[in-house]
């Protein structure tokens, strides 16, 4: 009888959490964000200016952060392009009623899991550039409809530009194609579509809130007990670094054997580790190689963060190698993705959403991508924060690193720059060489102590 009435106080409580996350959690999508007409936008390496240049003949105001509403005078620049991109990004935000976390109650992240809901979206993007690539987006983005009846719909926006560049196309070309070529055409672009819908719905399975998703919150707390965290528990950019790195090492889909993480040791990213993981069988004779999505923990400052390095950061989200910044202002973690002046663009994982199974065929995608960009001030900022980059070829490490020094040079005021690469190996640089792991450790001596002094140091996130 007394275990009988502990379950039902541990139901009644649960419900109690549940109903409370909800109402706490509901407001994420409903404040308004503004973005200026005269300053370009970037996202993800990629630039946008919403300055009327003639070409269309509207403007739908930006207002609710979901839609437009209410016509003014003309539609500026590509504003449909950026919110295509923006939504296409995988989100990923605080869920509830999902199977329970092993060794726990809990059946929902929400209040502790934000800073794993950043890193998995930054892992996302990391994974969407190598099975999608940057040029890629959602055909049904701009479905997604967040208004109320009075607004613009974002389906309705849609079909007013398509009709209206359709016009301009037509005038543009003056030959239509014969049958046989609009056939071949047509087949081409539907297989090609039906592979990247696989891929979409592959990425966002991976992430799904079960036990056997290969990088779930489940996988991800249960790397995470290596290093002395539980579930419940804060979790820092730094220390979800290392979790993601052992996520994609431990990952078992063929598909994932392509890709490999790599953490910058105490702010050096050392070339020649990077180059060993992204080439694991030079030694054997194999020419294959993989793709590498490197992380880099930084502090930007001491208690706040330092507004010397604002060009840096805005200069890091302009680069095509980056897939965005895990880090927040105190108490909450976000996803940064991009900048408009001195506001940093934003997911937000702290809106709580129900459970989806993503082991069933065409299961809903809708949740999984955000109609809301947020903007918040560079001053803002935590210092703590990840910043993540990929590369899939050596060649491409090579430039990057290049690109990367020289921004590193120019925006720092200071002798040492935020973090640097390094050519050789760690242990050339006399860092005592990792201990043999034991058969059920996944983490090594020296990487439980460096996750303890991150875990120790780093702000506590909501």
């Amino acid at each position: 009888m007394e275990a009988t009435g502990t379950d039902e106080v541990e139901k009644i409580k649960s419900k109690f959490m549940s109903a409370w996350h909800n109402m706490k959690y509901s407001w994420v999508l409903k404040t308004k964000t503004y973005f200026s007409r005269s300053s370009p936008v970037f996202l993800l390496g990629r630039c946008y200016h919403f300055k009327t240049d003639g070409t269309y003949i509207q403007h739908l105001t930006y207002s609710n952060g979901s839609n437009f509403d209410k016509i003014n005078t003309e539609i500026s620049g590509n504003v449909e392009e950026f919110r295509k991109d923006f939504i296409s990004r995988i989100w990923l935000t605080y869920r509830e009623e999902f199977p329970q976390i092993q060794g726990s109650a809990l059946t929902t992240d929400c209040g502790w899991g934000c800073t794993l809901r950043t890193g998995q979206m930054l892992l996302a993007q990391g994974l969407m550039l190598h099975f999608l690539g940057r040029a890629w987006v959602w055909p049904d983005a701009l479905d997604i409809d967040n208004s109320d009846s009075e607004s613009w719909t974002a389906h309705t926006v849609k079909k007013l530009t398509a009709s209206f560049e359709a016009s301009l196309t037509a005038e543009r070309e003056p030959k239509i194609l014969s049958n046989h070529h609009q056939g071949t055409l047509k087949r081409h672009c539907d297989d090609n579509e039906m592979r990247n819908e696989v891929y979409h719905r592959k990425i966002i399975s991976w992430f799904g809130d079960s036990p056997l998703a290969a990088f779930g919150l489940h996988q991800l707390i249960e790397y995470g007990k290596k290093s002395g965290k539980i579930a419940g528990d804060w979790y820092g950019p730094a220390v979800v670094a290392h979790i993601l790195r052992k996520a994609v090492e431990e990952a078992r889909d063929p598909e994932l054997q392509g890709v490999t993480v790599y953490v910058a040791q105490d702010c050096t990213v050392y070339s020649s580790d990077v180059i060993d993981r992204q080439c694991p069988f030079m030694d054997s004779g194999k020419a294959d190689t993989k793709a590498v999505i490197i992380l880099v923990p930084v502090r930007l400052g001491g208690e706040r963060t330092n507004m010397d390095y604002l060009e840096f950061v805005k200069g890091i989200l302009s680069l095509e190698y980056c897939v965005g910044i895990i880090g927040g202002k105190p108490k909450q973690s976000y996803y940064f993705a991009g900048f408009q002046d001195d506001s940093l663009i934003y997911m937000d994982p702290h809106y709580c959403q129900s459970f989806v199974d993503v082991s069933i065929k065409d299961f809903p995608l809708e949740s999984f991508h955000c109609p809301s960009p947020k903007k918040m001030s560079f001053k803002k900022m935590d210092p703590s924060c990840t910043i993540g980059f990929y590369c899939r070829t050596v060649q491409d490490f090579e430039k990057a690193s290049e690109e990367i020094t020289k921004m590193l040079k120019s925006s720092s005021k200071e002798k040492y720059p935020l973090f640097t690469f390094v050519k050789g190996h760690s242990r050339d640089y006399d860092f005592a060489s990792s201990p043999l792991r034991e058969e059920n450790d996944l983490f090594s001596e020296d990487e439980k102590k460096r996750l303890k002094r991150f875990s120790t140091e780093e702000f506590v996130l909501l």
